[in-house]
């Protein structure tokens, strides 16, 4: 039974993309391999949108928090106060005790955020969170862009400490 659970767990892992651990304590590495191609991830009105993406809140993690994503013709779009990630790795007000890695391949791709919002692609973000070794954000980007209007942010490629 207990097997089935887990392939269960496995496949729905795989088949979302996308990984969000939030008042967890992790022993081992967290790690995330995601393949995006034509695509579109967006949030808008005060939501959040996560595709290819690795989302640690709250949580202890005691290994390596890896995230590999290939983005290929895809779209990640935040509107009106939302957020948008895209093969990006967000760590907010966790502990993190080994190396953390973004692997990020953008080919053809676009990011933007409208009004007040957040758009992450092929990005590291840490905010409030403590990190006890590297932080390591290797991407690769190619004819893609990358666009903020209205008070809005827009990352791709990045490495965002606060």
């Amino acid at each position: 039974m207990f097997k089935k659970v887990l392939v269960l767990v496995c496949i729905g892992m795989f088949l979302t993309a996308a990984m969000a651990f939030a008042g967890s304590d992790i022993k081992g590495a967290v790690i995330n391999k995601s393949d995006v191609k034509g695509a579109a991830n967006i949030a808008i009105g005060g939501s959040k949108a996560n595709m290819g993406s690795t989302n640690i809140e709250g949580s202890k993690v005691k290994g390596a928090v890896i995230n590999k994503s290939d983005v290929k013709g895809a779209a990640n779009i935040a509107i009106g106060g939302s957020e948008a990630n895209m093969g990006s790795v967000n760590l907010k007000n966790a502990d993190v005790k080994g190396a953390v890695i973004n692997k990020s391949d953008v080919k053809g791709a676009a990011n933007i955020a409208i009004g007040g919002s957040k758009a992450n692609m092929g990005s590291t973000n840490i905010k409030g969170s403590k990190v006890k070794g590297a932080v390591i954000n290797k991407s690769d980007v190619k004819g893609a862009a990358n666009i903020a209007i209205g008070g809005s942010e827009a990352n791709m490629g990045s490495v965002n400490v606060q």
